[in-house]
């Protein structure tokens, strides 16, 4: 399970270091072979250790494409942004520009830990994404999941 809030930087030539404490689970999941591409809701990057992303992306393909264009937008943006990354020898991812560009991140970023994946966001859109979370008034109506979740 990967958790947790991470500040990390993006060189010069667009790669950016794993930290440390992810190194081992990364490794031991995947082999440093990872899949990365675009959220199709948000401006960030979504980052699956390769064989989750296997599982994921036969579930989007699977969707009836011809008649959802919600499917289309899935199969479009999470699967046609879909790339194949490993991690270097010093332990770093090299993002490409178009997603890079995507996600507008420049050189200070967000890396999110969100259970069998990771968010990559540009350290601005994240905290500004937070802020008007926090100041959100919170719907008394929630779904009943939210509900019955004890925190």
């Amino acid at each position: 399970m990967f958790r947790g809030i991470n500040p990390i930087n993006l060189d010069a030539k667009g790669r950016a270091a794993l930290p440390a404490k992810y190194r081992g689970r990364v490794t031991d999941r995947c082999d440093g072979h990872m899949v990365l591409t675009v959220h199709p809701f948000d401006h960030c990057l979504l980052l699956y250790p390769l064989t989750d992303w296997e599982v994921i992306e036969s579930q989007v393909n699977a969707l009836p494409n011809s008649t959802s264009r919600a499917a289309r937008r899935l199969q479009h943006l999470m699967v046609g942004y879909a790339t194949e990354i490993d991690l270097d020898a010093a332990n770093r991812l090299l993002l490409p520009t178009m997603h890079r560009d995507h996600a507008e991140l420049d050189k200070r970023l967000i890396l999110v830990g969100q259970g069998q994946k990771f968010e990559i966001w540009s350290e601005a859109r994240w905290t500004s994404m937070t802020e008007a979370y926090l100041n959100e008034t919170v719907d008394e109506d929630g779904s009943v999941e939210l509900i019955n979740l004890s925190l």
